[in-house]
């Protein structure tokens, strides 16, 4: 049953995320170039949304789905890899016209150029996990 509820719910969001504007590679375009909020809009909605509700599971101590606790861990700060890694996402996300989560929205979209972009992420998932014990911390 709830794999059902959870197919629903990204359906909804896929629908949310087309009509939105936030898979149009205009829309991030304009957002690359400066020329308009819109993006930026969503992202910065998505981001205070995000806040809210974490802070909200931390103070009510909400548990998940399965009925498990939900544990924050803090992140080890390491700017240069966080510095690289937001540079080679931003010229993807740049080059490909679409992040991670529109691209599968793209693809119920009848997108079908954007499975490219989709072997490639998958790709370059694969050889990052090879590679992880040797890339810096």
């Amino acid at each position: 049953m709830r794999t059902i509820i959870y197919f629903l719910i990204g359906i909804i969001f896929g629908i949310r995320m087309f009509k939105s504007e936030a898979a149009s590679w205009f829309r991030i375009y304009e957002m690359f170039q400066f020329k308009a909020f819109h993006t930026y809009g969503i992202i910065g909605s998505a981001l205070v949304v995000g806040v809210v509700i974490v802070q909200l599971i931390k103070k009510f101590q909400i548990k998940s789905f399965y009925g498990e606790s939900i544990i924050f861990h803090p992140k080890a700060r390491s700017t240069p890899r966080y510095l690289f890694g937001g540079i080679i996402f931003g010229l993807g996300w740049a080059l490909a016209g679409a992040c991670p989560g529109p691209m599968f929205t793209l693809v119920g979209a009848r997108y079908p150029s954007i499975l490219v972009v989709i072997v490639f992420a998958i790709l370059g998932t694969f050889i990052y996990g090879l590679l992880r014990k040797v890339l810096p911390h």
